[in-house]
């Protein structure tokens, strides 16, 4: 099991949700990756893509300054 991350700061949408879907394939179960994220719609785009990928958000958090931190278990 590892740990990866994945920045997507100032990316707008959809970019940050494609760029975890390009990576997914990269990941073993186990696998956290840990994104981060400025973009307005990523906190409810990133649940609608664990929802239907069928993969684990562990959660999903926005700062004061609406950058957003998730992690997904694969």
């Amino acid at each position: 099991m590892a740990t990866h991350t994945l920045d997507a700061l100032g990316l707008k949408c959809p970019q940050p949700i494609l760029k975890v879907a390009a990576m997914a394939p990269q990941l073993a179960a186990g696998d956290i990756l840990e994104i981060k994220a400025d973009c307005p719609s990523f906190p409810n785009d990133i649940k609608a893509w664990a929802a239907r990928t069928g993969k684990t958000l562990l959660f999903v958090s926005t700062d004061g300054d609406g950058n957003h931190s998730a992690q997904i278990q694969f």
